[in-house]
């Protein structure tokens, strides 16, 4: 398991009460001290901060446009890409049974550790402490955001856009994986048998991958 001062180092921040940053990692198959109580708590430090920062960010913004970009950013989707960013997956402490084999830990396990991460940097060291770390790992995506632009993730418009024409779901594949354990690179392609479409996408994770691709076929397809 990877050690918890390595990923205080990557998130900037060293914790007071080493046990809260534990409990983050421990999923409630492994114990009954697991994260719920701490994920709650992230979640809703982790949507002030997003409103904040969108508020300050977009003066001339109404509510829904602000509404749906911090939506896109606090999905399960976004947290659970955070998550392999982070490399948060080797450190969650999990029971027998829980880790899909083959597949990894599942995306909510994921989201919800992020979320309980940020809710124990909240309690051992206030708002401004998670405040700042949140925003340090948000940066990118804030950065990024389009207000104009499409808040769902390109997989989601990709199924959306295949039910709405009654097509079966898309394929997603692994096609090769390189470079060493802890810095790997995915390469997925995306199948829609139906419209003869196929696509592939990299990223540092099989969900980055799957996103690219899917954002290819999308473009293939003129949506």
């Amino acid at each position: 398991m990877d050690r918890p001062s390595d990923l205080e180092a990557r998130i900037g921040y060293r914790f007071r009460i080493g046990a809260l940053l534990q409990q983050a990692l421990t999923h409630r198959s492994y114990s009954s001290t697991h994260n719920e109580r701490l994920e709650f708590l992230g979640d809703s430090v982790l949507g002030c901060i997003m409103a904040e920062a969108l508020y300050a960010r977009f003066p001339g913004l109404t509510e829904g446009p602000l509404t749906r970009m911090r939506a896109a950013l606090v999905c399960e989707q976004a947290l659970s890409e955070t998550a392999h960013v982070l490399e948060i997956g080797s450190s969650i402490r999990l029971g027998e049974g829980e880790r899909m084999h083959g597949a990894g830990i599942h995306v909510s396990i994921l989201a919800d550790a992020v979320e309980a991460l940020f809710g124990a940097v909240f309690v051992d060291g206030g708002y401004e402490a998670a405040r700042s770390v949140v925003l340090a790992i948000y940066e990118e995506r804030l950065a990024s955001i389009d207000p104009q632009g499409p808040q769902k993730d390109p997989k989601t418009r990709l199924q959306e856009y295949l039910q709405a024409q009654r097509k079966a779901r898309p394929e997603y594949r692994v096609v090769r994986v390189s470079g060493e354990a802890h810095r790997q690179t995915f390469e997925v392609e995306c199948v829609v048998a139906e419209l003869g479409a196929r696509t592939t996408g990299e990223g540092t994770s099989r969900q980055r991958a799957e996103q690219e691709a899917a954002a290819a076929l999308l473009e293939r397809i003129g949506q």
